[in-house]
């Protein structure tokens, strides 16, 4: 099979960019201020938004302010984003922790007021955990982030059958009333529930155990922040159906844009910064070509074996008492 017969059918047909809203294009890609955009946006549009917004952590992209502030300029933003989905549609808002002076404010739990006012509901609150990060001295270093499914409705998409996970026990019976000595489980594998683990396919618990985008990692661009494909994909799968508009507000390089049209839906994102954008729209070049390189879905993430140098302990550290000279703090 060729590279041009592998890329899905919606790639093929539907090659289409554009910078402002138009109904013939799989693929808006706009640079400016998210807010000013989505008033252009028809209303309902989107069946997903899937982003992570700027946490306010002085990134290059950003410039910090008060916790307050920034949750005011949040809050309008988020008004348009409300308008835009559909009343079937899901918003996953992935954040982590804003820190000043050392203390911790949890982005998701100012963040669950903000949605919950204008009646959205919370259907899960995903823990994604990866083993990279910032190493803290006085604090638990932080290895994990959140992500908030909120839904518009009680009538809502959800694919529950493409993210089953193969049954424990597939040969358990039903052992009474008139199904009896009939297989109790599902053909097609167990739901999955709220706790996910996404280890080689499997989705076991609520932990999503997906590598955060590192030097190493093969999506790797210049963004200080890059959103995994991987963690999209699960929510493309789950909250849409193909043809579908997945929208990403803050879509720096185009992270969840590629999960989008790599499932045959279609994709709208925004960013402020040119060069970001500019890089997305390379990677979806790449994508179409068959040429972009992305971390496998549900990949086993790789565990030294002990005999590399990097996982065997320093000689400088052996036989002495590391707990010399630290006093209680």
């Amino acid at each position: 099979m060729t590279e041009a017969q592998q890329l899905p059918l919606f790639l093929k047909k539907y090659p289409v960019f554009s910078e402002s809203f138009t109904s013939n294009a799989n693929v808006i890609l706009h640079t400016g201020v998210a807010e000013n955009f989505l008033y252009s946006l028809p209303s309902e549009i989107a069946t997903l938004i899937v982003t992570s917004p700027p946490y306010n952590i002085g990134k290059e992209y950003e410039t910090r302010r008060s916790i307050e502030r920034y949750l005011a300029e949040q809050d309008s933003i988020i008004d348009e984003l409300v308008r835009v989905l559909n009343t079937q549609g899901s918003l996953c808002w992935q954040v982590g922790n804003y820190v000043q002076n050392g203390e911790v404010f949890p982005l998701d739990i100012y963040y669950y007021d903000l949605f919950k006012k204008r009646g959205l509901k919370l259907r899960n609150r995903i823990i994604w955990h990866f083993g990279h990060g910032l190493h803290a001295s006085r604090r638990f270093s932080g290895r994990y982030e959140t992500l908030l499914w909120f839904t518009k409705s009680d009538t809502y998409t959800f694919n529950l059958d493409s993210v089953r996970v193969p049954s424990k026990y597939p040969g358990k019976r039903h052992f009474k009333g008139k199904n009896k000595g009939m297989p109790s489980g599902n053909p097609l594998g167990k739901n999955p529930s709220d706790i996910w683990e996404i280890v080689a396919h499997e989705w076991e618990k609520e932990l999503w155990d997906i590598p955060n985008v590192k030097s190493n990692h093969p999506e790797k661009t210049i963004h200080p922040c890059q959103f995994p494909v991987e963690l999209v994909e699960r929510c493309v799968l789950a909250f849409t159906n193909e043809d579908d508009y997945i929208l990403d507000p803050f879509c720096g390089v185009g992270s969840s844009l590629i999960a989008a049209i790599n499932h045959n839906r279609q994709a709208i994102g925004i960013d402020k910064e040119q060069r970001y954008t500019n890089i997305a729209k390379e990677r979806l070049k790449a994508l179409y070509r068959g040429e972009l390189k992305l971390r496998a879905m549900g990949k086993e993430i790789y565990k030294p074996t002990g005999r590399e140098r990097v996982a065997q302990v320093p000689e400088e550290w052996r036989n002495q008492d590391l707990f010399e000279g630290i006093t209680e703090s």
